[in-house]
């Protein structure tokens, strides 16, 4: 069970409230964002702190370290990067996604699912498919089975917030609102705002963290608002104020950026730009000057002062409002216009596309296809008609907003488009390097579609050709297919990123080395040239 103290009123103060300390400062500057009436809570809040300034005892919390957890031989993994929580494990069984519940989120649970509001969203898709299952199905922590366990629906891909365009994490924040918004009145809350809570039916986003919603206790603000500026709103008024892409941001650190690192970045006249103010800079100080105090003694300060749950209503209102009004949006990429000016001619095209068609469909249905370098999302919506998910992998942020304001116009559920260097593709993060699975790790697809991205990554960013063949070979799982384009040393595109480097520089990019290469890895099932006779298409088999 977790610790627990009487705070005041009687009440049991759960210790294990959020993932991250939600912070004092963050929970004192809600009562501001909340308008006239959480202004005046505020007032009253530091009205009670100079009444009772030198007579305050002082506080101390209990522990929140995990307990070690304790595996048994059946197949069964825990998901790396759930250990944040204790009251709550996911594992992973199969194609099956399971967590256990300890005894007081097992209640949470009944609550939760008599509730009018949540079997509503599961029925609208907005949460993932849940359902309970007996608990003797979740491994035991130290011997201590578990209370209650669910099965979650699988998402078919993983991905991370900063493989995502400004419109999709603009899209999750809103989705995380609109929940927070719908389980309000009916006496829930979430008890963190991380934009991990949330994954993609390919352009649907979707809420996946069930285990956050507890019940709300009345007079204590959001405990996830950290959470969320941190690595939701702070990444997008980044990106929408000051025109940077957000998403190298968000990589660096997987608990997103602190308020202070914020403040540097709004100084002078940008420190009125909308929502600025409030979230970045009442924000942080309210951080430096509640540095010292415990969450747990400024909630009952809150409380006291006449904090309500219509206050956070109105707070979140308030933040969903100023998202909605944020756009990220940039033009002039020479990726966007990519279908127009990359010198195919309408031969080549027809041929490839059929090439890559019958490529997808060879092998039945493939469950899971990668296009890499996805440029428009051609080849994506090709390979989507075979198969039953496709992740369009682009480097440029704004050609994958263009698409995925596109599939989500369609109402598309088997793309789903991600932004992502390839010669620098998302590594493991978090703790241990395995609390967020890298790119590779995630990826072991049926098909992989490499399309004009060879000679970019060998030539454009100097990566050795056996080691991009072993790269792409190794995203395949066994047995599945790679296609590939080969674009020889004479044709224009080729010859362009050859006239920026020195002569004899890659003196084994040629189409005998990369045929001799590909043979050694994979068994080639067919080829062809294009009609303009300067890119071969291979498709290959791994492991054949």
């Amino acid at each position: 069970m977790p610790a627990s103290i009487d705070g005041e009123g009687k009440e049991q103060l759960v210790m294990h409230l959020a993932y991250l300390d939600a912070g004092s400062g963050s929970l004192i500057v809600q009562a501001v964002v909340g308008g006239v009436a959480g202004a005046a809570v505020a007032a009253k809040l530091y009205w009670r702190r100079l009444v009772a300034r030198f007579r305050r005892q002082p506080t101390t919390t209990p522990d929140r370290a995990g307990t070690p957890m304790a595996i048994s031989d059946t197949g069964i993994r825990a998901e790396p990067g759930s250990f944040r929580d204790p009251a709550n494990r996911v594992f992973h069984a199969g194609a099956a996604v399971l967590r256990g519940l300890d005894e007081r989120a097992a209640e949470d649970w009944q609550t939760l699912a008599g509730t009018a509001f949540f079997p509503a969203l599961l029925t609208q898709g907005k949460v993932c498919g849940t359902e309970a299952v007996e608990p003797s199905a979740v491994p035991s922590i130290d011997g201590v089975p578990w209370a209650a366990a669910l099965r979650h629906e699988r998402i078919p891909f993983v991905s991370h917030p900063y493989e995502w365009s400004f419109g999709m994490l603009r899209d999750a924040a809103l989705l995380h609102l609109e929940i927070l918004r719908a389980a309000l009145p009916d006496g829930f809350t979430t008890k963190d705002g991380s934009a991990y809570n949330l994954q993609w039916r390919g352009a649907e986003p979707v809420f996946i963290d069930v285990g956050s919603f507890e019940p709300v206790r009345d007079g204590e603000p959001w405990a996830g608002y950290r959470q969320f500026c941190q690595t939701l709103l702070y990444p997008l008024l980044i990106q929408a104020h000051l025109g940077l892409d957000f998403q190298p941001w968000l990589r660096s650190r997987v608990d997103g950026i602190e308020p202070d690192q914020m403040r540097r970045l709004f100084g002078g006249a940008r420190r009125l730009r909308p929502g600025v103010l409030t979230h970045v800079h009442l924000h942080g100080a309210m951080q430096d000057r509640n540095a010292a105090a415990s969450t747990t003694e400024v909630r009952a300060q809150l409380r006291a002062a006449g904090y309500s749950r219509d206050l956070t209503l109105a707070t979140v209102r308030g933040v969903e409002k100023l998202v909605r009004r944020l756009d990220g949006r940039v033009s002039g990429s020479h990726w966007v216009d990519y279908q127009r000016t990359c010198g195919y001619s309408g031969r080549d095209r027809d041929v490839k596309e059929r090439f890559v068609e019958e490529s997808v469909a060879a092998g039945g249905a493939p469950e899971l296809v990668l296009d890499l370098g996805a440029n428009d999302g051609r080849y994506a919506r090709i390979a989507a008609r075979h198969a039953d998910y496709v992740v369009a992998v682009e480097q440029d942020p704004a050609v994958v907003d263009e698409i995925y304001r596109q599939l989500r116009a369609d109402r598309e559920r088997r793309i789903l488009p991600l932004v992502m260097d390839l010669a620098d593709p998302s590594p493991g993060g978090g703790w241990r390097g395995v609390e967020r699975a890298g790119f590779a790790a995630r990826a072991r697809a049926d098909v992989v579609l490499a399309l004009a991205v060879v000679h970019h990554l060998a030539i454009g960013r100097n990566l050795p050709l056996p080691e991009l063949v072993d790269w792409l070979v190794g995203l395949c799982a066994p047995g599945g297919r790679l296609v590939v384009e080969f674009v020889h040393p004479e044709d224009p595109m080729a010859r362009r990123l050859l006239a920026n480097k020195p002569d004899g520089l890659f003196p084994d990019y040629r189409r005998e080395a990369f045929d001799r290469l590909l043979t050694a890895r994979c068994r080639i099932e067919g080829q062809v040239d294009l009609p303009s006779g300067t890119r071969t298409l291979y498709r290959a088999v791994v492991g054949g």
